[in-house]
């Protein structure tokens, strides 16, 4: 096996290295402090003008797009495997990832409309996300019903002659805050009757269209997570063109699972990136802090947790790698248990590197002078995302224990005294 990365990633993992250094981690303080003034003047969701100012930057340097493989529209995409330590790096900031034009959803909205739209939706739409010019969102969970089940949808889409008439309400739509959302891709029913994973359907909806209300921020353990945020939408009797159905009828719940492939691993790609953050904040405070007569790095417990920690890190990351590599050579419906497997692993690998952090930083941790306490709320936030870990858990125990299935003639009779 080849554990190294190529000559191609090690020069952009040096580039994406030195653009960090040089642009993002000296401007981690003016992020906040410009949603800070903006909420103050009452309005949150102004995108920053840092990320406005850094995306040219990023583009100009070749790191732009680098998510999506094999796309005649974004020649610079990167296979998962190339991208997945790139993906880490920028993990190690929050907003990175935006200045990048790789992040979450527009990410998994432009690789749906990618493999799934028709090539006027792909001009409309796809093109302008490649580009930057506007953000989109993505709605399939509802306040109604356990959407991790998603046969529970009940957001309706009907025809009517040459529209699709869409009602419903959904939240935790990230991104619809933002004022530069210019389109919904929405999961909804088209037909209630058919069987139980082929009644749902995606379609594209401009946010601009008539009956849409974004009713409100949700918040994350007090957060209103501006600019980007989570948002709760009603849509009532929208409508928009039958054209704007991606794929067909009743393949909703295909698009959702080539959608959430990606999706999944690219949040654990960016998770490792902040366990390694928090890792290195970690050793740095216990480093330089004395208590009871010695350093605090002396202390077996918090070198205890410290090796535990990179031990943890080189797990995930390995297993990342290997997911990454099952979706590029053999898909991502093959690589499925590897998937649930990394999203199970990683998020909860963070949380506990980034609560040890925590602890280790005091009151501190909680605070908002460091970036640990916000690292904490996504992480944990990322337990449910894109499936919670319990859903993930009994699919790859359906996985395994379909491996060890017995036919009736392989069934060995057990012996018993005096046969």
């Amino acid at each position: 096996m080849e554990f190294d990365y190529s000559p191609k990633v090690k020069d952009m993992q040096a580039r994406l290295l030195k653009f960090m250094d040089e642009y993002i981690y000296p401007n981690e303080a003016r992020f906040f402090r410009e949603i800070a003034e903006n909420r103050a003047k009452g309005n949150p969701w102004v995108p920053t003008t840092l990320i406005e100012e850094l995306k040219p930057k990023a583009r100009a340097a070749g790191l732009w797009n680098l998510f999506l493989p094999k796309s005649p529209r974004a020649p610079e995409g990167l296979s998962n495997l190339e991208y997945a330590p790139l993906c880490e790096i920028m993990g190690r900031v929050p907003f990175a990832a935006e200045v990048f034009n790789c992040s979450a959803p527009d990410t998994g909205n432009m690789e749906t409309l990618e493999r799934y739209a028709s090539e006027s939706l792909k001009d409309q739409w796809l093109e302008p996300l490649l580009k930057g010019e506007f953000r989109s969102a993505f709605l399939m969970t509802e306040p109604e019903v356990a959407s991790s089940d998603a046969t529970n949808i009940r957001c309706r889409i009907e025809r009517d002659g040459n529209e699709y008439v869409i009602n419903g309400r959904k939240w935790w739509s990230s991104g619809a805050g933002d004022p530069r959302c210019a389109v919904y891709i929405v999961m909804g029913k088209t037909n209630p009757d058919a069987g139980r994973h082929e009644q749902q359907s995606m379609i594209v909806v401009p946010s601009s269209a008539k009956g849409i209300t974004v009713v409100r921020p949700l918040t994350v353990f007090g957060w209103d997570d501006a600019p980007h945020g989570h948002m709760e939408v009603l849509l009532e009797n929208v409508r928009v063109p039958v054209t704007n159905l991606l794929l067909g009828e009743g393949r909703g719940f295909e698009i959702a699972q080539g959608r959430l492939g990606p999706g999944r691993i690219h949040h654990c790609m960016r998770s490792i990136g902040c366990a390694e953050r928090a890792l290195e904040l970690m050793c740095k405070r216990l480093n330089t802090r004395v208590a009871f007569g010695r350093e605090i790095a002396r202390q077996s417990v918090w070198q205890e947790r410290v090796a535990e920690a990179r031990c943890m890190i080189e797990q995930a990351r390995l297993l990342t790698l290997k997911a990454a590599y099952m979706m590029d050579t053999v898909g991502n419906k093959v690589a499925k248990a590897e998937i649930a497997m990394i999203k199970i692993v990683a998020p909860n690998m963070a949380c506990q590197i980034v609560d040890w952090a925590i602890q280790a930083h005091g009151g501190g941790g909680v605070s908002d002078d460091f970036p640990l306490a916000y690292a904490y709320a996504h992480q944990r936030t990322l337990r449910l995302a894109d499936g919670p870990d319990e859903v993930h858990r009994a699919s790859l125990a359906k996985l395994e224990f379909s491996k060890h299935m017995l036919l009736h003639r392989d069934v060995e009779m057990p012996i018993t005294r005096g046969s």
